[in-house]
């Protein structure tokens, strides 16, 4: 394979995962890590650089959209961003110093994890409609647009959201996958915030994450121009489309989506880090 075609299969692989990251507000990273790892064979180290790199990409390319659409909640983004911004700074600092088979096999586990939480549909209880008297202090409930009109909600829980953010933070900065699928699941089922908000949120939020991260990796020098191009490029195009489908989505096979894919790509990643193939 020579270098015109690489990138060429690096960029289609990359619409993919931006058109997933963006309908799952996983970022992408979580498609792109494994297939640059398992398929194309780059260090992981490399592989979680360019991912982190598109990450910023899909967050300028999706929540931009969301934000106009109404869905992205921006106070809950900004204030969640403290602890996650924190978390990937410390996670970027462990990543230089574990092994690549130590980082597949947490990325595994987490995927897997996520998967078994997001296949099962969170249920309405009386109290979603209560009002948070924290969360209703720092003005964080909101509405959306649905079928049939305007979608008011209220937050719950934010010290446990708020701590669940730093650990989202830590491993994004560890795995480079914008921790997308931890930050959806601590909204929508810690927050009790619907999980379109939840997906849109994400997208507005990852951005801010892995750009703390990114920058730790460029000292590093995992960051090789060659493969984030391709890369960040493919990932902002998938995004922009992902931004027009997901407003007409139901939010049931949104879940199925995201459950599937991670599933998938947990299985494979904590098998190749368990076998040590990375």
């Amino acid at each position: 394979m020579n270098i015109v075609e690489f990138t060429a299969l690096v960029w289609a692989g990359s619409v993919i995962a931006g058109l997933l990251g963006s309908l799952t507000g996983l970022g992408g990273g979580v498609v792109l890590v494994p297939l640059l790892t398992l398929f194309f064979k780059v260090d992981i180290r490399y592989a979680v650089g360019a991912s982190l790199v598109s990450v910023i990409a899909t967050s300028s390319g999706a929540a931009a959209a969301y934000v106009k659409e109404g869905f992205s909640n921006i106070r809950i983004g900004m204030f969640l961003e403290i602890a996650t911004t924190i978390g990937a700074l410390l996670g970027a600092f462990l990543a230089t110093r574990v092994s690549g088979s130590v980082i597949a096999t947490i990325f595994g586990l987490v995927l897997l994890y996520s998967a078994y939480l997001a296949g099962r549909p969170r249920v309405r209880h009386a109290f979603d409609d209560i009002p948070d008297p924290l969360a209703t202090h720092l003005k964080m409930n909101g509405s959306f647009p649905e079928a049939k009109g305007m979608r008011h909600y209220c937050v719950h829980r934010v010290p446990a959201g708020f701590s669940l953010m730093f650990g989202a933070g830590a491993l994004s900065g560890l795995l480079g996958i914008g921790s997308g699928a931890v930050k959806v699941l601590a909204m929508d089922q810690a927050m009790r915030i619907p999980f379109k908000v939840s997906t849109t949120t994400s997208n507005f939020m990852i951005g801010v994450t892995a750009a703390a991260s990114a920058g730790v990796y460029l000292n590093r020098g995992y960051i090789d121009p060659g493969l984030a191009m391709p890369v960040m490029l493919g990932v902002l195009a998938g995004s922009l489309v992902g931004t027009r489908i997901l407003v007409k989505a139901e939010t049931k096979w949104l879940r199925l989506v995201f459950s599937a894919i991670i599933l998938l790509l947990g299985g494979q990643m904590l098998y190749n880090g368990l076998a040590g193939r990375i």
